[in-house]
């Protein structure tokens, strides 16, 4: 699957500062793919996520993007190449209306692809309604699906979702579970899902990575990432 792989990660430090986080990452996501990567707080997960998106820089090793060789690109690049970013804390415009928050989302796919409302509009109907509304005003649950939506408008290849349910309450939960899915079998778009909640993790991931100290320790298949006992003891203290 690898020599396939849309994103092929090889050996991948990086760090704050004097500190290495990433001690020598590997994983590979093949197209259309939906996987997880779990383990306890402060592993490394979310340094993982923004040193792929180009956050943080690269201290040494790889990372290849549909075969191509993206570990020196800035953010911007690798967002235009096809990755969508959804951080932890949604961290959207609050000050923008949802419409141009979905706007500014348009900028990752310009010249690649035409942006698409009515699909982003079927699978989250209350960003239609309230288009108008200041990104500000929404509560937590709602934010998180414009900034998924807001990714969406780049039609990425590669959407990561880096702890979506934090602060979210369980319908809400359902329904990005839901829409992911539907978003992937629709237009094949991979995912990368950072995520401490079990339910999130069992009913949208088809495999999975552990990772401990920086490093990916184990892999999980489609059995293991839907077994809740084996799951959680990759959770907990």
């Amino acid at each position: 699957m690898s020599d396939a792989a849309l994103l092929k990660v090889s050996g991948l430090t990086s760090g704050y500062g004097s500190e290495t986080v990433l001690q020598g990452v590997d994983l590979a996501i093949g197209p259309g793919e939906l996987v997880a990567v779990i383990g306890r707080n402060g592993v490394g997960k979310s340094t993982l996520m923004k040193t792929l998106t180009g956050l943080l820089k690269v201290r040494s090793g790889t990372i290849h993007l549909d075969g191509r060789d993206v570990s020196s690109d800035g953010a911007d690049t690798r967002a235009r190449a096809g990755i969508g970013y959804i951080p932890q804390g949604r961290e959207v415009f609050p000050e923008l209306t949802i419409r141009e928050n979905l706007v500014v989302g348009e900028t990752a796919g310009r010249g690649r692809t035409t942006p698409d409302y009515d699909r982003v509009y079927k699978s989250f109907p209350i960003l239609k309604e309230r288009a108008r509304q200041r990104a500000g005003t929404l509560s937590g649950g709602q934010q998180q699906q414009l900034a998924i939506a807001r990714a969406m408008m780049g039609d990425p290849k590669l959407m990561l979702l880096d702890e979506p349910s934090e602060g979210i309450q369980p319908s809400i939960i359902k329904d990005i579970a839901r829409n992911m899915r539907a978003l992937n079998a629709e237009t094949g778009v991979a995912v990368l899902l950072v995520e401490q909640n079990l339910d999130l993790i069992v009913t949208l991931a088809d495999r999975g990575y552990v990772m401990e100290k920086g490093r990916v320790v184990a892999e999980l298949d489609g059995d293991a990432i839907r077994d809740r006992a084996s799951v959680r003891k990759y959770l907990t203290i």
